[in-house]
């Protein structure tokens, strides 16, 4: 193999990763912004429907990937309810932002729903004080979230981890359409297609390293607030 074919082989791996921790990211910013605010909701306020909300939190904790990539896939279709509105903000199939709207859909239940836990697990004389202190609804939920950082932190390294390696959703969505929704789990299944094991192991690997950095990033940053 010459050093063209190396500079090769390393651009298109790095595009992989690059468009993986692209896809993900997105997708667990938006997660966060959406499941914090819902879990804190959920474990400080009791209202109509509540228990309804809690339920399809809990569902969708535990959905496979592959069925929210065949709804996420249905919806967007040219046949499907949103596709056929022609609607130029849609996100169009085999896109990256096919792919975020589905790992959104994977990653926001379990950041809401660990969020919850940790909200609930707070000291309930604290939530006593805060009210007797005159605080508003979003000091105290503002509040209650700073004491319950580590479970928020916990929340959102769940949704990164249920994201970064998720396979099934991606490929319907995506279609691991080389130089376009290629990610790291999609290429691994395609050179374990392919026979290339050695390859696939190699990224298999790179995805490891990349949780691990992720994962060792938040435990720093638990330390910190600690």
């Amino acid at each position: 193999m010459n050093t063209g074919d190396i500079g090769y082989d390393l651009a298109a791996l790095l595009e992989v990763i690059l468009l993986s921790m692209q896809v993900s990211g997105i997708a667990l910013l938006i997660s966060a912004l959406i499941g914090i605010p819902l879990g804190a909701v959920m474990g400080l306020t009791r209202f109509w429907g509540r228990r309804l909300l809690v339920v399809i939190v809990y569902t969708g904790m535990g959905l496979p990937p592959v069925v929210v990539g065949l709804f996420v896939y249905l919806m967007l279709s040219r046949s499907g309810p949103l596709g056929a509105l022609n609607w130029p903000w849609l996100p169009a199939l085999f896109t990256p932002a096919a792919m975020i709207v589905a790992q959104i859909i994977i990653a926001t239940p379990l950041v809401a729903g660990f969020t919850m836990a940790a909200v609930m697990g707070v000291n309930p004389e604290l939530r006593q004080q805060i009210e007797a202190l005159g605080a508003t609804p979003f000091q105290r939920t503002l509040t209650i979230l700073t004491e319950a950082r580590m479970g928020v932190i916990v929340a959102i390294v769940a949704g990164f981890g249920g994201i970064i390696s998720e396979v099934g959703a991606v490929m319907l969505v995506g279609g691991n359409i080389d130089h376009k929704t290629r990610v790291l789990t999609t290429a691994i299944v395609l050179e374990t297609r392919k026979g290339d094991f050695s390859l696939a192991i190699a990224l298999g690997v790179v995805l490891l390293m990349l949780a691990f950095i992720s994962n060792l990033f938040m435990m720093q940053l638990q330390g910190d607030l600690q």
